[in-house]
């Protein structure tokens, strides 16, 4: 698995004095309202989620290789009814892959079936 490593990034302004976001958050393309202010707590996690956008590959590698990108600042949603609009993956490795419902890009973040908690990653989302 190819991996893309990002330079780390202060959201501290997004974050109110109760660790929760400030403001809404919206998809970055379609800007379709994802979750509320106040609705979502920051968590620093670490997780891999693969790019939305994947570069060319030959075929015969394709199924076997994805480009990812290692992510640490998350909004962590404790019940996936708190979600404005939010559409869900096929299951891969007991987890969900987290997608916009109106314009279906992403990945924007995973859903933990363990935990039952998702994860919505602050790089992949804008913040209104």
């Amino acid at each position: 698995m190819a991996s893309e490593d990002t330079a780390p990034a202060d959201f501290s302004a997004l974050v109110n004095e109760d660790g929760k976001n400030k403001t809404n958050v919206k998809c970055d393309r379609c800007g379709s309202l994802i979750l509320k202010s106040t609705n979502s707590d920051y968590d620093t996690t670490e997780f891999v989620l693969p790019l939305a956008k994947q570069k060319r590959q030959p075929v015969e590698q394709v199924a076997e290789e994805f480009t990812t990108e290692t992510l640490k600042d998350f909004w962590m949603v404790k019940d996936m009814y708190t979600f404005e609009n939010i559409g869900f993956s096929n299951t891969v490795d007991n987890r969900k892959y987290l997608t916009c419902a109106d314009c279906e890009v992403g990945p924007i973040g995973y859903h933990d079936l363990e935990t039952k908690k998702s994860y919505i990653a602050l790089a992949r989302v804008k913040h209104e």
